[in-house]
């Protein structure tokens, strides 16, 4: 399905111009705020045979305004699912978003796993492919299509943005150079050489975001400046690159950790929510 580069949107600064803000203390994958008045629960529909080849379709009260392909993070590992995507669709469909959360098969043994380079990007490819099969009150080739993907999530999301899946993309906390995140030891020992399928270099700029600049979509990086986990110079470096060759790309720093920008109750996540506000 390919994904009109054609809607234009508002100036990145518009959206981005004085967002440092405080944030509060992050909630587990477990407590979900409750759905807004009238919005039905999430709907799962499969994309494919293997159990972790599914997403969580929930619809806004009116007319969607568009649809918000949330990527949960965790390292691309299979001890972390889908569970960390949920706690902002309820603000996603209370602002109107039609709200596709995915789930995909993920590096490691056991239930969940599966995952790696291709099956993982297989994956997130074809659970976007499938809006076009899903009752969403909108046609998704005429609205915005926007991926919001954490950490693992982040560099997924951004990813299918360079592949034309997406029309914007905010990445929150994302792992944007596999090289990079390589030679950090990001995820710990075995983390970016599960994903990519061995030492990652200048072969897999397929699969890598620093290496596929400019993409065709506007990406906004949302990051905490407290990030111990990916720290802020992912995002630093690739809006560095993205823009020196000539993409549109955004930095949006905020305070807090690697969970703030994912805690719905925090600032950083009304920080993404007004950038979407902005679409």
């Amino acid at each position: 399905m390919p994904r009109r580069t054609l809607l234009t949107l508002p100036a990145l600064g518009a959206a981005a111009v004085g967002l440092t803000v405080l944030v509060r203390g992050g909630v587990g994958p477990e407590e979900v705020p409750p759905m807004p008045e009238g919005v039905r629960e999430p709907r799962r529909h499969d994309y494919g045979s293997d159990p972790s080849q599914f997403g969580e379709l929930t619809l806004p009260a009116g007319v969607p305004r568009g649809v918000a392909v949330v990527v949960h993070g965790g390292f691309w590992k299979t001890a972390y699912g889908i569970e960390y995507a949920r706690p902002l669709v309820p603000s996603l469909v209370e602002q109107g978003w039609a709200t596709w959360a995915i789930e995909y098969r993920r590096v490691g043994n056991g239930a969940g796993g599966g995952g790696g380079n291709p099956e993982t990007f297989e994956d997130v490819r074809a659970a976007i492919e499938e809006l076009d099969e899903l009752v969403l009150g909108v046609d998704p080739s005429t609205v915005p299509v926007v991926g919001v993907g954490h950490s693992a999530g982040g560099h997924l999301a951004t990813w299918a943005g360079g592949q034309g899946l997406l029309t914007h993309v905010v990445s929150q906390a994302g792992v944007l150079d596999l090289r990079g995140a390589y030679t950090a030891g990001l995820g710990g020992p075995g983390t970016v050489t599960g994903i990519v399928g061995g030492v990652p270099t200048s072969e897999h700029a397929g699969i890598d975001p620093a290496q596929q600049v400019p993409l065709p979509v506007p990406v906004w990086c949302v990051h905490a400046t407290g990030d111990d986990i990916v720290p802020i110079s992912q995002s630093r470096s690739y809006v560095e690159a993205a823009t020196a060759a000539g993409g549109t790309a955004r930095l949006v720093e905020v305070e807090g950790d690697h969970f703030t920008v994912i805690d719905p109750a925090s600032d950083a996540w009304a920080t993404t929510l007004t950038i979407l506000e902005a679409l």
